[in-house]
């Protein structure tokens, strides 16, 4: 049966061809995408065509960006939806803006007393609800490989968390996932890493602390350390992990242990890793 979705989608594809040197580039410099089979890579490549004709990059002077530029931020923010459905998972927002830099962002927030507290927070990336992603080009440079950092993953699991209202670590669950499962798992491991920090501010702790501001930089953190630490998390937390497992449908640990199993230099890194 004829659709004009599927007519639409070959259409911009056809018109809008990667050619194959940039796409080698692009994964010269994303170890994250190594392991992906012929089939994912090619859902991948494509897919990264569509956010581009999708969203408009708009680049702040200081930012250059070319074709490799382009298509390095969108595999990186197509990786978490490869084996999602063909629903409009980045929907609610139309521009991400390119700073040359970490940014400032005026912060506003109202105590329990009442009293209203305004500051200058330095960021390196921000997802507005209903608005714009901004990303830092230094921050979108250094994400891609196995480190337990990815500016551009981060920030659109705040857009995947925002998809029903403000970000609160909940993004919409697929029908065979529970609620409750989620919550327990997300709670536990969140009490526990406050806790820590609680009893030593300075403690270091298995993910990036800033996990602890609030559930919705949890959520992002998690999803960040799931597909550039996966072996970092599922050891931390484990329950966490497979319920990312279960909303990804995906197991980079899976990924990540094949390439360490058939390459030497993975086990170098996981070599050095454990020492």
């Amino acid at each position: 049966m004829w659709s004009l979705k599927a007519w639409r989608r070959n259409r911009i594809l056809e018109r809008n061809p990667i050619d194959p040197a940039h796409w080698a580039e692009v994964c010269r410099r994303l170890p994250i995408l190594d392991g992906l089979d012929e089939h994912e890579q090619q859902r991948l490549r494509e897919r990264a065509v569509l956010f581009l004709h999708d969203k408009h990059l708009t680049a702040l002077p200081g930012v250059e960006i070319g074709p490799v530029e382009h298509l390095l931020l969108a595999a990186q923010a197509q990786l978490p939806l490869l084996h999602l459905g063909e629903l409009d998972w980045y929907r609610g927002f139309h521009e991400i803006v390119l700073y040359p830099d970490d940014f400032v962002s005026p912060q506003r927030h109202r105590d329990a007393a009442g009293v209203e507290h305004e500051w200058d927070d330095p960021r390196s990336g921000e997802a507005w609800h209903q608005g714009p992603v901004i990303l830092a080009w230094p921050g979108v440079e250094a994400s891609g490989s196995w480190e337990g950092y990815n500016l551009v993953i981060h920030e659109l699991a705040h857009k995947l968390d925002m998809l029903e209202g403000g970000a609160n670590g909940l993004p919409p669950l697929h029908r065979d996932m529970r609620v409750q499962d989620w919550a327990n798992a997300m709670q536990s491991a969140y009490d526990a890493l406050n806790a820590q920090l609680d009893a030593d501010p300075d403690a270091e702790t298995a993910i990036d602390p800033y996990a602890a501001e609030d559930p919705a930089e949890f959520f992002a953190v998690t999803s960040e350390y799931f597909f550039s630490a996966p072996d970092l998390l599922a050891e931390a937390f484990p329950e966490v992990y497979r319920q990312l497992t279960l909303f990804y449908r995906q197991d980079p640990l899976a990924r990540l242990q094949r390439l360490q199993a058939e390459h030497q230099d993975y086990r170098m890194v996981e070599n050095a890793t454990n020492g």
